[in-house]
């Protein structure tokens, strides 16, 4: 397998995947910055989106979209618990977070990182997102990670996308519980695998 990823993006988290999952995979930079892979190909030529992560499998068979990409890891390895079984209830909560994630914290992010947008866009979409995270600090009281006592997938987005707080001034540091469990899954070994792969981690 090949996942391609762009330092510190959202491609993190499909990245804490495979490290966790122990499946064998190549790790293949494609910066959004340029589009360029290390070996000059035009990345537009694997993902006409232009955007990471992309999955591709041993057969050609390509995934886009981080929450797909992350249960098709999570599957093929049953045994780490990655997920919750396909058709149980747990299952969906997972989808849910994994949604609650990617519609809610990744896309609120997206206006911060814009240098285009106007200041009051920022205020609002900084404002929300705080919201946001604030819920999600409570739903962590007493947890150790999303699910309960147990990783799952959907930590790894989490860990990468509340990462990026920092960057844009969202301030996190009155939020323990968030902080605790930012500081908990940065100390698992296979995070700190892929930020090291990524340059991130010295």
């Amino acid at each position: 397998m090949k996942l391609y990823y762009s330092p510190g993006a959202c491609s993190l988290s499909p990245h804490i995947a495979l490290h966790e999952s122990g499946l064998a995979f190549e790790a293949i930079a494609a910066p959004t910055k340029t589009h360029q892979l290390p070996d000059g190909t035009d990345y537009y030529s694997i993902n006409p989106l232009g955007y990471v992560p992309l999955l591709e499998l041993d057969n050609g068979l390509r995934l886009r979209e981080g929450p797909a990409i992350v249960q098709y890891i999570a599957d093929l390895v049953p045994a780490k618990n990655l997920a919750p079984a396909n058709g149980t209830f747990e299952r969906y909560r997972l989808q849910e977070w994994l949604t609650f994630i990617g519609t809610e914290l990744h896309k609120g992010f997206s206006p911060l990182f814009n240098p285009a947008m106007p200041q009051e866009a920022k205020i609002l979409a900084k404002d929300r997102l705080l919201s946001r995270l604030q819920w999600v600090d409570g739903e962590l009281a007493g947890r150790n990670y999303l699910m309960g006592d147990n990783f799952s997938v959907a930590d790894g987005y989490l860990f990468t996308v509340a990462s990026w707080g920092k960057h844009v001034g969202v301030d996190i540091s009155g939020m323990s519980h968030l902080g605790a469990y930012l500081a908990r899954l940065a100390a698992r070994p296979a995070v700190q695998a892929a930020l090291k792969a990524e340059g991130l981690l010295k």
